[in-house]
């Protein structure tokens, strides 16, 4: 049987970060700061792949769509924080909340099966080196671009659905910084048996299928590298491995650093640093980590910068 406080809700609220007054402006430089590095780093990359003929491959094709993934997962829930913080209203509408739950969760997915996506790349460059263009052709690089791209825009649609049936009651304060699923729940009167069963089922699917992608794909390759006789050889495969390695790390390290935990009153504050994380940090770190540690994309930048500066003289 329904709570009789149950009531038709139009909006949320979201309590964000920190409810001290103190904190707000500081929140807000530093978000915005991070926000502005996020987009344009991000697009930095993905102009400097679209111009450079020498990116057109494989490698840089999946990592313009992690760029493109990642402006629009740090743009789902950035921009809101800082109206709010600006504005001194927390107020989401219902409809905008969904929209938030659902574009967070499709471009947070994708990154990790973009991820898995890159592994494979990895796998092909160094296992089958001869046969790489053949097996990494422009079909296959859609294919499993394409693929993903459907498999978590339904995730979410699903979630978005079932989300929508359910009944709220009087209390709409959200304690996170976004609309997500788990905060969401925990207002609904209604039974959310279904929701947490569709959390269940996909959260094995799109947690377990990218990781186990990763995992085989750098088995695979740590058997073939070390075979190879030479050091310098083996420090050469391992390096076009690099930069993947260390967001891979950040990713999946942030995330059983935070799960693989008791359950304890704090788990609403390890929700929001693994949002954090995900979804701000490690969106903004990603252009640093894949042009720093790559000859190609530091080329590529600078010959895109000095285009851009001869084009204004």
């Amino acid at each position: 049987m329904e709570p009789e406080n149950q009531t038709a809700v139009s909006e949320f609220t979201l309590l964000g970060l920190s409810e001290r007054p103190e904190h707000q402006g500081l929140l807000f430089g530093m978000f915005l700061s991070m926000y502005l590095v996020t987009i344009f780093g991000n697009l930095l990359i993905i102009l400097a792949i679209i111009t450079d003929s020498r990116l057109h491959t494989p490698m840089y094709f999946f990592l313009f769509n992690l760029s493109l993934a990642d402006v629009f997962l740090s743009s789902t829930t950035i921009p809101k924080m800082l109206v709010n913080i600006h504005s001194q209203s927390r107020a989401i509408p219902f409809a905008g909340c969904l929209t938030q739950m659902y574009a967070f969760h499709l471009f947070g997915t994708m990154d990790s099966f973009l991820l898995a996506v890159m592994a494979i790349d990895r796998y092909v460059a160094i296992v089958h080196p001869l046969q790489y263009l053949v097996l990494m052709s422009p079909r296959v690089c859609g294919l499993l671009v394409g693929v993903p791209w459907v498999i978590t825009n339904l995730q979410s649609l699903v979630h978005t659905c079932l989300m929508a049936q359910l009944t709220f009651c009087a209390e709409t304060e959200i304690s996170h910084f976004f609309c997500d699923l788990m905060p969401l729940l925990k207002l609904s009167c209604s039974e959310t048996h279904t929701n947490e069963l569709a959390i269940f089922v996909f959260g094995i699917i799109m947690g377990i299928s990218p990781l186990s992608c990763i995992l085989l794909s750098y088995i695979c390759i740590f058997r073939v590298v070390l075979k190879i006789p030479s050091a310098q050889g083996k420090w050469k495969a391992f390096s076009t491995c690099g930069s993947h390695l260390t967001v891979v790390s950040l990713f999946y390290g942030t995330i059983f650093t935070v799960y693989l935990q008791p359950a304890s009153p704090t788990s609403s504050q390890k929700d929001k640093a693994a949002a954090l994380m995900c979804g701000v940090v490690i969106p903004m770190l990603n252009p640093f980590i894949y042009s720093l540690r790559n000859k190609e994309m530091k080329a590529a930048l600078r010959k895109f910068s000095n285009k851009a500066t001869f084009s204004r003289s």
